[in-house]
């Protein structure tokens, strides 16, 4: 039998502590979304964004896969109902608690009644706000993760008056937290998405697919969770449509009109387009960061090269730890 002691302990863990009073224009739970269940014709959903929802984590010693809240476009605003630690990354964007500006990319204290205001992103889409022990919110076939379109029960964007559990109130020892340059320097530079072969490239005619990395393509206004339409340059000769088979976030479909749409964590498990390749995992963040009319390119990349900046990404998450004055991580 657990001790009273252990059991407290256990209910303050799980009681709420921030309450949403705006959730701006669309916030959803999300983490690194759900395994094995794509068969049953369900999304793998997660967070769009891996790098910005990771540091969020690693600024409050989170493990990996800790939920944390996706904004899109910012206007988020929130209550806390106990003493907590939170961070907001992701697209730049003003915020305050108690209306005082504070900075992104590091962690923050909040006391009980603390009311903090995430205002309205300028250059890009997605901001994320992460709590220490990660929001303990309701699961779903394993993750925490919402995948809006299907539909289930309790699994949908937050509302003003939701309430948000967290693992833990314990807050961390020592000076605030701060994301070093390298955690956020890559959201201003021009996305250029690597491109990974796929099976089918050899289907398509060589001039349409240096047409495919030679050209610019504007992100359309018919872009969400499922994957963003790209406007540009039409690829003359695309292969037409094959029998539909399995397919994965970071995909790159060509539909007869040449325009490439590219896939993200929310989309559909089958498809009837042709793919030349497939984007790599941590170039997915920086597309899906991108607001209409923003301008990508592609480029070629090699499945080699991609698995090695994802390794060193999460081997950096894993295997460092923050010096004392909390200003950068170094490694163990």
């Amino acid at each position: 039998m657990k001790e009273l002691g252990a059991i407290s302990s256990e209910l303050r863990a799980i009681s709420p502590t921030l309450r949403v009073l705006s959730p701006g224009i669309k916030a959803t739970v999300q983490d690194q979304g759900r395994q094995g269940i794509r068969h049953h014709g369900l999304a793998r959903g997660g967070v769009l964004d891996l790098r910005s929802a990771a540091w969020a984590n690693k600024l409050l010693d989170n493990e990996r896969n800790a939920a944390c809240v996706e904004i899109v476009l910012g206007g988020f605003q929130a209550e806390a109902l106990s003493a907590c630690e939170v961070s907001v990354t992701g697209a730049r964007a003003d915020v305050t608690v108690n209306g005082k500006p504070v900075g992104m990319w590091q962690s923050l204290q909040l006391a009980p009644g603390d009311k903090l205001a995430i205002g309205h992103s300028r250059n890009h889409r997605l901001i994320y706000l992460a709590v220490r022990g990660g929001f303990k919110t309701r699961e779903w076939f394993g993750s925490h993760s919402v995948v809006e379109r299907e539909a289930l029960e309790g699994a949908g964007p937050l509302q003003a008056g939701d309430l948000l559990p967290a693992g833990s109130h314990e807050p961390i020892q020592g000076a605030p937290r701060i994301a070093p340059p390298q955690a956020w320097q890559w959201l201003e530079q021009s996305p250029v998405l690597g491109l990974i072969p796929g099976y089918q490239h050899h289907q398509f005619r060589s001039a349409d697919l240096r047409r495919l990395v030679t050209s610019q393509y504007q992100v359309s206004d018919d872009s969400d969770r499922m994957g963003y339409r790209l406007a540009g340059s039409p690829m003359a000769d695309p292969p037409p449509g094959i029998v539909s088979e399995g397919i994965i976030p970071g995909a790159v479909q060509i539909p007869g009109d040449g325009q490439p749409i590219a896939l993200l964590a929310d989309c559909q498990t089958i498809g009837g387009y042709p793919k030349p390749g497939v984007i790599a995992s941590l170039d997915c963040g920086l597309l899906a960061q991108q607001l209409p009319g923003s301008e990508i390119t592609f480029e070629w990349t090699d499945t080699l090269t991609a698995q090695n900046r994802r390794r060193l990404f999460e081997r950096q998450y894993q295997q460092t730890v923050w010096s004392e004055n909390g200003r950068s991580p170094h490694w163990r």
